[in-house]
């Protein structure tokens, strides 16, 4: 499966917001957002109407930006959304965020969720006390979290807890810094969910 290898603060450009790609320096005043830097391209500063679907195309593409994902591995996600009950945008945001590079992103063991990812891929998390590289795999309400066991881990990740720890966690994962875990409480609600999206165009877009 391919994967984006370009400038990450590209794309903050080109969705006019920012999502939180690059770690501590999105917090910081060198972001290209905080700077006030214009879309890329030699037509970057035009603006010009953008149709309906457009509207939804960006909707979506900031989201799956915002987690990492391939177009493939985007609607995949939102195919199983649609098969559960409920709604489907809803359903797509939970699972999105219940992914475990996502949770181990959220619990503070990377800066990123693209560091996130690596870090899992890297055989560095247990999940329920078992190894998982699966960085795609979804989480329950119940399941626990931690780093591995191994002194290299445990202090890779100590200064991503405390900076994670002093922006706060989100409500629905509880975290034990000193031990290097956490467990998923509940399923987030949508109010939990920070992605500010309208997850409904997503949904518009790919029922045509």
């Amino acid at each position: 499966m391919g994967r984006y290898t370009g400038p990450s603060c590209k794309l903050c450009r080109r969705e006019g917001m920012k999502l939180f790609l690059k770690g501590d320096r999105c917090y910081m005043a060198k972001c290209a957002i905080e700077q006030g830097r214009t879309t890329p391209g030699v037509h970057g500063r035009r603006r010009s109407k953008i149709s309906d679907y457009g509207v939804q195309l960006r909707e979506k593409q900031r989201l799956r930006r915002m987690y990492g994902l391939q177009e493939a591995q985007f609607r995949l996600f939102f195919d199983r959304a649609a098969r559960k009950t409920g709604r489907t945008g809803e359903t797509l945001l939970q699972m999105l965020e219940l992914r475990l590079d996502s949770v181990a992103y959220r619990m503070g063991f990377a800066s990123s969720r693209k560091a996130a990812r690596q870090f899992v891929n890297h055989g560095h998390v247990l999940v329920n006390g078992r190894r998982c590289t699966i960085a795609s795999r979804v989480l329950k309400a119940g399941d626990a979290v931690e780093v591995i066991n191994r002194p290299p881990s445990r202090e890779y990740v100590k200064p991503l807890m405390d900076v994670a720890e002093s922006r706060g966690y989100a409500p629905w994962i509880n975290v034990d810094k000193a031990a290097a875990k956490g467990e998923v409480l509940h399923v987030p609600s949508r109010e939990e969910i920070q992605p500010i999206v309208n997850e409904q165009l997503i949904v518009e877009l790919y029922s045509k």
